[in-house]
């Protein structure tokens, strides 16, 4: 009863803040990469995302702990640093020639990637709402790189982003199955901590031959590059931190309206043109996403109620659960 007067309580109020800071910093990515790349390179950005976000950890950690530890010999530590780097530098180079809402397409092709994984790698059971789900997903996906243009010309003026934007997607795949992983033996502060550290050194090898400038220095850019390494650094604890405060429903909800404050602040900031293609097809991938992840908590509390009660969990059916 403590512990529910404690969701019920200042914790659980600062979970919607949490959840809204990461999900307004997430909105701000494209708009922040784009305004970045007038002055430096994407993969100048790329590195300073991971170096400032670094930075920004490290004193959380050294405020919490007074010390702080580099992971290095897990191999999932690596996995992740490698996939996340390259979802990060496909990411800004995609956006730096697109328009600044486009790594919106990185999520629902994640989603799709990880089903994939789970239906093929793991031998795990899709049903046949799971797989409807991934089929809106890439519907969505290929609605927006469409755009209403002949396929000649989407080929042309589309293709590439599209399909960087999908090795985006696979690198942070990665990093996802890193983290479900690594967060069993550390916490999240010291697992992205180690993670984004060796981000930022891979990142850095090539500077000194890839570095250059895009254009005049100006103060936007450089409040660009650290705005981008400070979300880095902070959005995945302060979402974190709101998925143990904030119902399943609230966190899949308002998470993905990141995606509309993203289309949002690209027409407001940059003029993109925001077409009836790009509106439908947000809204097919995210009617996936929603269809996908939504009953999956239903399952979960299930069993933890039948594991309070001491009696055997129920078998959750594929079109009960989604996946």
């Amino acid at each position: 009863m403590e512990k529910i007067g404690q969701l019920r309580g200042q914790p659980y109020s600062m979970g919607y803040v949490f959840l809204f800071l990461a999900t307004l910093s997430w909105s701000f990515v494209g708009i922040l990469v784009k305004t970045a790349g007038t002055w430096v390179d994407s993969m100048t950005i790329t590195f300073a995302r991971f170096a400032v976000g670094v930075v920004a950890l490290g004193v959380v950690l050294l405020w919490r702990d007074q010390k702080l530890r580099i992971y290095a010999k897990h191999k999932w530590i690596w996995i992740g640093a490698i996939g996340k780097s390259f979802n990060y530098l496909f990411e800004n180079i995609a956006l730096s020639i697109g328009y600044s809402y486009g790594n919106i397409l990185v999520v629902p092709i994640q989603t799709v990637i990880l089903l994939l994984i789970s239906a093929f790698y793991f031998k795990e059971e899709v049903s046949r709402r799971g797989w409807v789900a991934a089929a809106l997903c890439i519907l969505g996906v290929l609605v927006i790189s469409w755009n209403g243009l002949p396929l000649s010309e989407m080929i042309a003026s589309g293709g590439f982003t599209t399909l960087l934007f999908i090795l985006a997607a696979i690198g942070t795949t990665f990093h996802v199955l890193s983290q479900k992983l690594l967060i069993q033996s550390m916490d999240s502060e010291n697992m992205n901590f180690s993670v984004f550290f060796w981000c930022s050194v891979l990142m850095a090898l090539p500077l000194p031959v890839q570095a250059h400038t895009t254009g005049s220095f100006h103060i936007g850019g450089l409040m660009a590059l650290a705005a981008l390494g400070l979300i880095t650094g902070l959005s995945f604890n302060w979402y974190a931190k709101a998925m143990q405060r904030v119902s399943f429903g609230v966190l899949i909800l308002v998470g993905n309206s990141s995606v509309l404050f993203t289309i949002l602040w690209s027409y407001l900031f940059f003029n993109d043109p925001i077409t009836m293609y790009i509106i439908a097809g947000t809204g097919m991938f995210l009617a996936g996403m929603l269809l996908l992840n939504w009953p999956l908590k239903k399952a979960k509390l299930t069993a933890r109620a039948a594991k309070r009660d001491g009696s055997e969990p129920a078998k959750t059916n594929a079109a009960e659960s989604g996946v």
